[in-house]
């Protein structure tokens, strides 16, 4: 009788701790693109905001034809148009892509996908740069952790979402870049931190914050530690002082390189990025004459006085901000109504509880990391140093201007891995105190934004809180359905709503006379004041800029400047004028007519 083999019982197969967190960040990753956002934005070209739209029209602009250095708005108050101050740099991988895939797609479809489709590829960089900057820092488990923390971050996923094309996404990878590289230290990753602040002040001055304090860190972490700090500090002003000037050059013409432009890098901003760079040339040759902090502090003072009085002597119109030249009635009646403009006791005063999912976050993430840059383990302060210096301006901007808290967002993912790791760890330890486990675990479960939705929804607060009709009404005056069919309408200039411009440029080959950009004084004043006004004030304004059309939205109607605006009563029929026809387009929502 033949000997039976006994075998022992196969156990079944576990997955471990570390393939189910990278399993729960791929499905968080996954599920940040719902197929329906995506399908409406490939089919209907459904974009988040007005400068997503605007953004397309340049790209789309640049495909067709239209120069390299010509940044005009040829349909955005014609017939002179404005010059845009957004930056060629993001233009022209958008233009890129439509190039390729319009023979292959045509025009809609192409640009429906890469509406769609670029953001998602941004988000992939980065989530590549904050890995690779947390891990080496804290770790593979922190890293994974940061990643996960990056796809439940609002202030993160809002600029990374389908059709989020504008620049402020972009922006955050170099400034979370120049982050990392600030914490690696050394000449190479000083060097690279220092382009990459060129970089992003070369997208949009809204980094310039950020900026500056990455630049006030290399020059603190020189004067207090002297020599062993200088080839970071040097990268950075080299990296800096070269890759700003050759950018601005890259993308602005050669007879604009001596004018001054606020609100874009510039001659201005230029004498501060060279400036540092030459500051920091000027400070290693001293260095070895230099011994003690004082030394070192004086001469950083004494270099930082020529940068900033030679910025006031020689560009005062820009100390003023990024707006010179803007009138009151432009300031009070658009740039302040607008939601990135507004401050946090005013999204709380108009019951905007979203806000709840952005700040707070931040607040405990600036100060947490404030304690551990002085209290935490020594081998990390630095990390949590550049972390907290560059956390405080989205904090500080971010209460009285929403956007400020764009870019500063990108940084707290950085932050929110090493303490869910920290967390964790300290959670399955028995040996340590109670209070402090339950200390860190609060602190990351914190530093995710989506906690935050917890106690905002129990309280029924997002449901039944603050008024979204506005919103919904802003949307609905720019959406597909509700602007294409203009497109019917032979080619003309058309006065509508400040916000309907960009999605009007965007859908239809008409040109408009206002969209929601401060360059374009004379058009906000059309808008404001004719579509607000009196009979008079609109037909003023209508022969000024030479328009064709007249739309009212039928949902958000304007705001009279001095009671009912007179454009509000002729679109409810209470008024009637002979000079306007009206047109059977626009359906529920827009009310159209032709000038006669």
């Amino acid at each position: 009788m033949a000997a039976t083999a006994s075998f022992p019982a196969r156990k079944p197969a576990r997955l471990d701790a570390g393939t189910i967190l990278w399993l729960l960040v791929l499905f968080c990753a996954v599920t940040l693109y719902p197929p329906g956002d995506v399908i409406e934005t490939i089919r209907h070209l459904r974009v988040p905001d007005t400068d997503d739209a605007m953004r397309l029209v340049e790209a789309r602009d640049l495909a067709a034809g239209q120069g390299w250095y010509d940044n005009v708005q040829y349909r955005f108050l014609p017939p002179g148009g404005v010059p845009s101050h957004w930056s060629r740099l993001l233009d022209a991988p958008l233009a890129g892509l439509l190039l390729a895939l319009t023979p292959l797609l045509g025009s809609g479809l192409a640009e429906g996908i890469v509406a769609a489709f670029w953001p998602p590829l941004l988000f992939v960089v980065y989530a590549a740069v904050l890995w690779t900057g947390v891990r080496t820092t804290f770790g593979k488990r922190a890293a994974v952790l940061a990643l996960l923390a990056a796809t439940q971050t609002f202030g993160v996923t809002v600029q990374f979402a389908a059709g989020r094309i504008d620049h402020h996404n972009l922006q955050m990878i170099a400034i979370l870049g120049m982050a990392i590289g600030l914490i690696r230290g050394g000449g190479r990753a000083g060097a690279g931190a220092g382009a990459l602040a060129a970089l992003s002040l070369a997208i949009g001055l809204e980094g310039l914050p950020s900026v500056a304090l990455g630049a006030l860190f290399a020059v603190g972490d020189w004067v207090l530690r002297g020599r062993p700090a200088l080839p970071a500090f040097l990268g950075f002003g080299i990296g800096l002082g070269l890759a700003a000037p050759l950018l601005f050059g890259a993308q602005t013409a050669p007879h604009l390189w001596g004018a001054t432009a606020c609100d874009a890098l510039s001659p201005p901003w230029l004498w501060l990025a060279a400036g540092g760079g030459a500051a920091a040339l000027a400070c290693a040759g001293l260095d070895r004459r230099v011994g003690s902090v004082g030394g070192r502090l004086a001469v950083v003072a004494a270099t930082g006085a020529v940068l900033v009085g030679g910025f006031a002597l020689l560009f005062p119109v820009c100390l003023g901000g990024p707006f010179p030249g803007m009138t009151p009635l432009v300031r009070d009646r658009w740039l302040l109504t607008v939601n990135e403009m507004s401050s946090v006791p005013k999204f709380l005063a108009g019951r905007r509880w979203e806000v709840l999912v952005y700040y707070p976050v931040l607040a405990l993430a600036a100060l947490a990391t404030t304690w551990a840059a002085f209290r935490g383990p020594a081998a990390h302060r630095r990390a949590y140093g550049v972390a907290a210096l560059l956390l405080w301006p989205g904090l500080v901007i971010g209460w009285f201007q929403f956007r400020g808290i764009y870019v500063a967002s990108g940084l707290i993912p950085l932050v929110a891995g090493p303490a869910l790791a920290r967390g964790l760890a300290l959670a399955a330890d028995r040996a340590a105190a109670p209070r402090l486990r339950l200390g860190l675990v609060a602190l990351g479960v914190g530093l995710v934004s989506t906690a935050w939705m917890i106690p905002v929804v129990l309280a029924g607060l997002i449901r039944d809180g603050g008024d979204t009709s506005a919103t919904a009404a802003s949307f609905a005056c720019q959406a597909d359905d509700a602007v294409t069919p203009l497109a019917a309408l032979p080619p003309g200039t058309v006065l509508a709503p400040i916000i309907m411009g960009p999605s009007i440029l965007m859908r239809t080959p008409h040109a408009v006379v206002a969209a929601p950009y401060h360059r374009a004084i004379p058009g906000l004043t059309a808008a404001i004041e004719g579509l607000g006004g009196s009979e008079a004030d609109l037909r003023r304004h209508v022969a000024a800029h030479g328009v064709r059309y007249v739309i009212v939205c039928r949902t958000r109607p304007s705001q009279g400047l001095d009671g009912p605006a007179f454009a509000t009563r002729l679109a409810r029929g209470d008024v009637q004028a002979d000079w306007l026809e009206p047109l059977p387009v626009g359906g529920d929502v827009l009310k159209v007519w032709r000038v006669r």
